[in-house]
């Protein structure tokens, strides 16, 4: 067995989750996967076995066994092992989201994973665990988790500012150019959005410039081809920043990765509802 399946969270959730993935593998060969950085946070409800992190965004943090994981916005990849299987459910938070759905901001959490528990409580999340287990398909517990974190959100959002900062950040605006059209010096505009995101504008800015060209990199796409369209300045340049940000190069993400980037692009396609 080996499935994927992708939706969008309701429409009124979309402020504060951008997908769901979900996840089920049986009798695969074992393998390490790479949980790269992104301007998502990222929870995981594991269905049947737990999920093992070999090595945290965070080297002094040790590994673990986890039944849930929160994991912050991150430079550095974690490593996830399995034996040959795995199942659960990924779902990526959005950080300007985590005051109204998480009740707190995302740069509490930078840098780290936790247990879900420690966020979440044991009994939601033990309880959300059991009825994913029980659905009996992905768009059932796809529905099921619409209908549970719909019923978390509160009304908390980011400050105005700093969410008007992170939309032109990742846009690629200059971060001269955010700050002015704020009416923040660069120096407040850096200090406020690290209190609240968790990472520095520049460190924002670049996180999400690599992560939209290692989605676009495909057996057959020339890297100098994806350098060029996510305006890095050559090939080197994005080589350098697989270096920093995957711990290795694209070719080899890819060739690690094919699988599971084959498996996405797929369930991408069908569902036809994603970026």
């Amino acid at each position: 067995m080996d499935e994927y399946a992708m939706a969008s969270p309701a429409p009124g959730l979309r402020p504060y989750v951008a997908s769901y993935v979900g996840y089920r593998q049986h009798g695969l060969a074992p393998a390490v996967h790479r949980g790269l950085p992104s301007l998502h946070l990222t929870l995981i409800l594991t269905l049947d076995e737990p999920l093992v992190v070999a090595a945290h965004p965070d080297p002094r943090q040790a590994p673990g066994r986890f039944d849930s994981l929160l994991g912050g916005l991150h430079l550095a990849p974690a490593l996830i092992t399995h034996d040959g299987s795995q199942s659960g459910v990924e779902i990526a938070v959005h950080p300007l989201g985590c005051r109204a759905l998480l009740g707190r901001p995302a740069a509490e959490l930078a840098n780290v994973d936790v247990d879900a528990t420690a966020v979440f409580g044991d009994r939601f999340v033990a309880e959300v665990r059991e009825r994913l287990s029980a659905a009996p398909d992905w768009p059932a517990r796809f529905a099921l988790l619409d209908r549970v974190l719909t019923r978390r959100v509160r009304t908390s959002p980011s400050p105005d500012r700093i969410s008007q900062a992170f939309h032109l950040l990742t846009r690629g605006y200059p971060i001269g150019t955010v700050a002015d059209r704020i009416g923040w010096s660069g120096r407040h505009l850096t200090d406020r959005f690290r209190a609240e995101v968790g990472l520095r504008p520049k460190e924002a800015a670049r996180v999400a410039r690599f992560d939209r060209a290692r989605r676009s990199i495909r057996p057959g796409v020339r890297l100098a081809d994806v350098a060029a369209a996510h305006g890095y300045a050559d090939q080197s340049h994005l080589v350098r920043d697989f270096q920093a940000f995957a711990g290795c190069s694209p070719s080899r993400w890819l060739a690690d990765e094919f699988g599971f980037v084959q498996a996405l692009a797929a369930v991408t396609d069908d569902d036809g509802r994603h970026d």
